[in-house]
C-alpha cells in the first residue's frame, strides 16, 4: 500500500498491482481483495487509474475461483486487467466485456501478426517485449493504432536475459515457473568463474530509457511503464517522480533533459538502453547483481574531485536515502486514505418494518425493511436451533462488514429506538447491507454473476497416436525418407535473407511440414508470411501466435506449438473457435495430473513432445561474451546467421547449462540433459493424437546409442504398443530428465 501511495503522490497516471494469487509477482507483497476498493477510491480521487495483474498461466482447477474473482472485479471501478493466459482472454472477451483488457509482456509480443491476434481478443493495450528497438516499436504502434490498440513500453527496471513468457530456467531447475509468477531469477545467480573471469555471466544491467523520451514519443508510444512491484516505496517515489518531471518538461517545452542524478540514488545495477537503441553490446552486462548506486557516485566523485573514498560516498548515499524515505513518508501522509465514518441508526418494534437511517460522511439516506420484525424468542421457539442473527450490536456489525471493507468505517451503531430481542431473516439483512453499499459507494452498473461455462470433453482417442519428428538440417531429410512419421522441419527465427532457399527446399520436399519458432521479429515475420503465400503448405506448426493468425487468414491449417504455453481447456477453445487452429501441443511444464484435467474440444487434436533438447531461455543478447569472450563487442545479423559457437557454465549448485548458437537463430540456453518422457504414452493413452521427438543437434550430456533411423523406429514401436520398446528406449537413451512431468507448474 505504501508503494501504491508513493506512486500516486509522485505523479503516476496509473498504477498496476496484484492480488495474492494469479499474478506474475508472486513474491511481492500483494494487496488483498478487501483493500482493492480502498486503492481504487484513493487512486481515482487523484486522477490515477488502477490496473490489476492476472498475468500468469491459469491451470485447469483454478478457473472456478478465478471466475469468482472476476465477478467481484467487474462490479468495481477497476480500470483494467493485465493478462497472459489465452483461455482467460477468451472468457473475458465473452463474459466480462466491462473489463478493459491489456496484454502482458509475458506474451512476448513483437510482430504485427501478434497485434492482429490480440485485436481478435478485444485487447485495448499491449505491453511490448523489452527486447525491441525503437524502429520495431514504431512499426507495431502504427499497426495497433489503426485498430484502436494502445502500446506500453517498459522504460525503467530490470532487464531479463531471456524473452519473457518463453523462459523456463526457473521452472526446470527448481520447479518454480516464471509463467506462474514464481521466477527464482537464476539468471542473477553466481556461477563458477568463466574463462573470461565472470561470476555472473547472465546478469544484465537495469533498463532505463530516461534519456530516450523523445525517441519513444516519436514512435507513438502511449504509456511508459516503470517496474515497481518488488521495490520499496521510496524507490517507487523517486523513479516515478523523476519520470514525471521529465514528462512535464517535455510537454511544456518539447525538450528533454539529461539530469538522471535522482534515479541513481535508489537501487540499480547501473543502466543500459541497449535493446531500445538496437545497440546490443557486451557493455549491457554487469558482473554483480547488487546495488551499484555507491559505485556510480564514487566514480563520478573521483572524476570531479579526486578519489575521496568509497566509504564516504556510501555514507552520503545512505543519508540521502534516509532523507528520501522521510520526505516520502510525509508526502504519503498527505493522502486522504482514511475511511469515511459511517453512522447507522435502527428503530422499530415487533410487527413493524425496520427503519434505518444512514449517514456516510456528508451523505444521508433512509431505508426500510420489506418484512416485519418479530421477536427472537418466538423464532427460536419454532426452530430446532436458536438463530444467532438477531438485531444486536455484534450481529449487526457482522452484517455490515462488507461496507467496512470498502472505504467506510462503522463509527456509531445506534439501537436506542429498537425494541430488544428482535429478528429479521439473514437474507433480508444481507439485502439491506447491499442496499446501503449501493447508496454510499458510486458503483458501476451491477453485472449479473457469471458461472464458469461447462466444457464438453471430446471422446477419447481409440487409435494409436502418430509419431512426428522435428529436424533442422537438410542432411537429416534423407535419414527420414523411409519413415512413416510426420516430418517437421525447423524454420529459423531469422529468415529474411533465406526465404528463397526455404521456398525451394519445401517445394522440393513436399513431405516436410514447416515448424515456425516463437520469435519472428520485424522483417523476419513478414518474410515468414511471404513464405506461407509462396509455398501454401497444407499445414504448419507455429510457436508464434502472429504467424498462426496469418496462417488462418490464408486458409492454412495450423497447430499451436509448445511455446504458446497451452495449459488449460479454455486456451484450446480460444485457439479453435477464434483462430481456426487445428490442434495444440500441451506445455511440457505440466504434470501428469494437470494434463489429465484438460478437456479436449471436439475436432481438435492434442500433441506432446516426448523427447527434445530442453531449452531454458532464448535471448536477443550474445550469451558467449561473458563466458568465452568474442572479438565482436556487439551482436548483429551476421552473428545470428552464422554463429554456431557452444559454451557451458556451471552454477554454484553444480547445474550445468549449455549455450547453443544455431544458424539463423537467437542465442539459447539449454539444460545439460534432454527431456525424455516415454511414460506419458502409457499414462494417458487416449488423450493425444500425436507425439513429437526433436532431433536437433544440441551438444550436452545426453546420448543416443543407435542411429537416427533406428531411433525413430523405436518410438514408432512404442506408440503402437510394443511392450519392449519403452524398456529398450530407456537403455538406448542415457542422461535425460523428465522432472517437470512430476513436479508440474
Amino acid at each position: 500500500m505504501e508503494s501504491i501511495k508513493a506512486a500516486i503522490v509522485a505523479g503516476a497516471d496509473a498504477v498496476y498491482c496484484g492480488l495474492g494469487h494469479f499474478n506474475a509477482r508472486n513474491r511481492a507483497t500483494n494487496i488483498e481483495i478487501g483493500d482493492l476498493n480502498q486503492v481504487l477510491h484513493l487512486a481515482h480521487a487523484h486522477q490515477c487509474k488502477v490496473f490489476l495483474t492476472i498475468n500468469i498461466l491459469i491451470i485447469e482447477n483454478e478457473f472456478k475461483s478465478l471466475i469468482n474473482l472476476l465477478n467481484k472485479l467487474v462490479n468495481t471501478t477497476l480500470d483494467g486487467v493485465i493478462v497472459q493466459d489465452l483461455g482467460l482472454f477468451h472468457l473475458l472477451a465473452i463474459h466480462f466485456k466491462g473489463l478493459e483488457v491489456h496484454a502482458s509482456t509475458q506474451l512476448t509480443t513483437h510482430n504485427a501478426g501478434q497485434i492482429q491476434f490480440l485485436d481478435q481478443l478485444a485487447v485495448k493495450r499491449v505491453n511490448l517485449c523489452r527486447e525491441l528497438n525503437v524502429e520495431e516499436i514504431k512499426a507495431l504502434v502504427d499497426v495497433g493504432h489503426q485498430r484502436g490498440i494502445a502500446f506500453e513500453v517498459f522504460v525503467h527496471g530490470s532487464y531479463c536475459i531471456g524473452f519473457s513468457g518463453i523462459c523456463y530456467l526457473s521452472s526446470v531447475l527448481d520447479g518454480k515457473s516464471g509463467n506462474r509468477g514464481r521466477c527464482s531469477q537464476h539468471c542473477r545467480d553466481a556461477f563458477q568463474p568463466t574463462a573470461k573471469g565472470m561470476s555472473y555471466p547472465l546478469n544484465l544491467k537495469d533498463n532505463s530509457s530516461f534519456n530516450d523520451l523523445a525517441l519513444l514519443a516519436q514512435a507513438g508510444v502511449d504509456s511508459l511503464k516503470i517496474e515497481g512491484r518488488m521495490k520499496k516505496f521510496h524507490y517507487v517515489y523517486t523513479v516515478v517522480n523523476s519520470w514525471r518531471k521529465l514528462l512535464d518538461n517535455f510537454y511544456a517545452t518539447g525538450q528533454t533533459h539529461s539530469d538522471d542524478h535522482s534515479i541513481y540514488r535508489v537501487f540499480n545495477r547501473t543502466f543500459s538502453n541497449g535493446f531500445l537503441t538496437g545497440d546490443i553490446n557486451k557493455n549491457m552486462f554487469i558482473d554483480n547483481p547488487r546495488d551499484s548506486s555507491a559505485l556510480h557516485f564514487s566514480e563520478k566523485n573521483s572524476q570531479s574531485q579526486g578519489d575521496n573514498g568509497h566509504k564516504e560516498v556510501s555514507r552520503d548515499l545512505h543519508d540521502a536515502r534516509t532523507g528520501i524515505i522521510e520526505d516520502v513518508r510525509r508526502e504519503i501522509a498527505t493522502l486522504n486514505s482514511e475511511k469515511v465514518p459511517l453512522r447507522i441508526k435502527l428503530s422499530g418494534r415487533e410487527g413493524e418494518r425496520l427503519q434505518i437511517e444512514v449517514v456516510a460522511g456528508e451523505k444521508a439516506f433512509q431505508l426500510r425493511s420489506k418484512g416485519k420484525l418479530v421477536t427472537l424468542e418466538s423464532v427460536a421457539a419454532t426452530t430446532e436451533k436458536p438463530k444467532p442473527n438477531g438485531l444486536d450490536h455484534d450481529s449487526l456489525r457482522t452484517r455490515f462488514a462488507t461496507i467496512d471493507e470498502v472505504r467506510f468505517q462503522l463509527h456509531d451503531l445506534d439501537l436506542k429506538g429498537l425494541q430488544p430481542h428482535l429478528f429479521l431473516p439473514y437474507k433480508e439483512m444481507t439485502s439491506i447491507a447491499k442496499k446501503m453499499l449501493s447508496h454510499v459507494v458510486d458503483q458501476p452498473k451491477k453485472h449479473v454473476a457469471v458461472k464458469l461455462p461447462r466444457l464438453e470433453r471430446a471422446q477419447a482417442i481409440d487409435t494409436p497416436a502418430k509419431l512426428a519428428v522435428l529436424i533442422s538440417s537438410t542432411e537429416q531429410i534423407a535419414q527420414c525418407d523411409h519413415s512413416t512419421a510426420t516430418i517437421y522441419y525447423q524454420v529459423p527465427c531469422c529468415l529474411q535473407n533465406n526465404v528463397t532457399k526455404l521456398v525451394e527446399l519445401f517445394r522440393q520436399h513436399k513431405q516436410l511440414v514447416p515448424w515456425f519458432p516463437a520469435l519472428l521479429i520485424g522483417d523476419h515475420y513478414h518474410a515468414a508470411v511471404e513464405f506461407l503465400r509462396q509455398v501454401q503448405p497444407e499445414q504448419i506448426v507455429s510457436n508464434n501466435s502472429g504467424l498462426g493468425y496469418a496462417a488462418s487468414q490464408l486458409g492454412i491449417a495450423w497447430i499451436a506449438g509448445p511455446h504458446l504455453n497451452c495449459i488449460n481447456s479454455y486456451s484450446l477453445l480460444c485457439l479453435k473457435e477464434r483462430f481456426h487452429c487445428a490442434g495444440a501441443f500441451i506445455s511440457n511444464e505440466l504434470s501428469r495430473k494437470q494434463i489429465s484435467l484438460i478437456s479436449r474440444p471436439e475436432g481438435f487434436d492434442l500433441y506432446y513432445s516426448i523427447y527434445h533438447p530442453l531449452m531454458l531461455l532464448t535471448s536477443r543478447q550474445c550469451l558467449v561474451h561473458q563466458i568465452e569472450g568474442c572479438e565482436k563487442s556487439r551482436i548483429d545479423d551476421d552473428c545470428l546467421q552464422n554463429c554456431t559457437r557452444l559454451a557451458t557454465i556451471t552454477n554454484e549448485k553444480n547445474d550445468i547449462l549449455v549455450v547453443h548458437n544455431s544458424q539463423g537463430g537467437y542465442p539459447s540456453l539449454y539444460h545439460s540433459r534432454h527431456f525424455f518422457n516415454s511414460n506419458i504414452v502409457t499414462d494417458l493413452p487416449t488423450v493425444f493424437s500425436g507425439f513429437l521427438i526433436d532431433l536437433a543437434d544440441v551438444d550436452n550430456e545426453s546420448t543416443v546409442a543407435v542411429d537416427q533411423a533406428q531411433f525413430i523406429d523405436l518410438f514408432n514401436k512404442l506408440l503402437v504398443g510394443d511392450s519392449g520398446a519403452q524398456q529398450e528406449l530407456e537403455q538406448v537413451v542415457q542422461q535425460t530428465t523428465n522432472s517437470q512431468y512430476f513436479q508440474g507448474i
